[in-house]
């Protein structure tokens, strides 16, 4: 196997990332990088700091959008855009708007879960040699969360305020669009997007949040909330139909 995926196992962008390889049918290793030590490998091949990062042979590509476009170049079966430049740029519109409200729902999920056993378990389970120290390592690794992503008590009102404004003008196109697909009559990439990037909210069995059981009042009502709407109800539809390999986070 000559095509590596690096990634956090928790990362809601590194599933759009799983997705997209299995959508087109492309067979991938996984390799977890710890939280932290991670910026070494990202900045000296992809010159950034965060993941998903792709290894394709002698290719190195970071950024899930990025890897989106690269992909459709490089492999044009199962393509992720459609070639109609008009669903086209909506596609890549739409990717964009589902990768802001990702941000949103990444800062005020942590606030909400990181205080979780099973956090600490998803993050630091694979690495052996942390096994056995985790409950040590892990007040330190929290710390490191918070102060990169910002999760604060001030900030995380404000990131749920705007992840459920983005998630509104999301369902608001795919009503639009008969409620089956956000673009066209298949899945595309904003789809891929959308539903990875928004899927924590719902611990959907097989994905890396399954196991987030214990939750706040304010979580509990935003889970039973988004279960309830046309786009929590189109995300379990996606996964239980066209998600075609889940259980390769690990």
């Amino acid at each position: 196997m000559n095509r590596i995926l690096y990634q956090f196992p928790l990362s809601h962008y590194c599933e759009k990332a799983r997705w997209m390889l299995d959508f087109k049918h492309l067979a991938y290793d996984v390799r977890n990088l710890f939280p932290g030590a991670h910026r070494l490998l990202s900045w000296w091949r992809a010159h950034g700091t965060t993941v998903p990062l792709l290894k394709d042979g002698r290719e190195w590509i970071g950024d899930s959008t990025e890897m989106a476009f690269w992909l459709d170049a490089r492999y044009p079966q199962h393509p992720l855009l459609p070639n109609d430049p008009l669903k086209r740029g909506k596609v890549a519109m739409l990717e964009e708007m589902a990768d802001e409200g990702g941000v949103h729902l990444r800062r005020w999920l942590y606030g909400e879960i990181l205080d979780q056993d099973a956090v600490m378990n998803v993050m630091l389970d694979s690495y052996a040699w942390a096994v056995p120290v985790k409950e040590y390592l892990w007040p330190f690794l929290q710390q490191g969360i918070r102060r990169l992503y910002r999760v604060t008590p001030e900030k995380t009102p404000k990131a749920l305020e705007n992840m459920l404004a983005v998630m509104t003008r999301l369902e608001q196109t795919l009503v639009d669009n008969g409620g089956r697909y956000l673009v066209g009559e298949q899945l595309t990439l904003a789809d891929i997007a959308a539903a990875s990037l928004y899927a924590p909210l719902l611990a959907i069995p097989g994905t890396p949040w399954e196991s987030f059981t214990i939750r706040s009042p304010v979580f509990q009502q935003v889970y039973e909330d988004t279960l309830r709407r046309p786009f929590g109800r189109w995300i379990l539809r996606l996964y239980a139909e066209e998600r075609n390999s889940r259980n390769n986070w690990k």
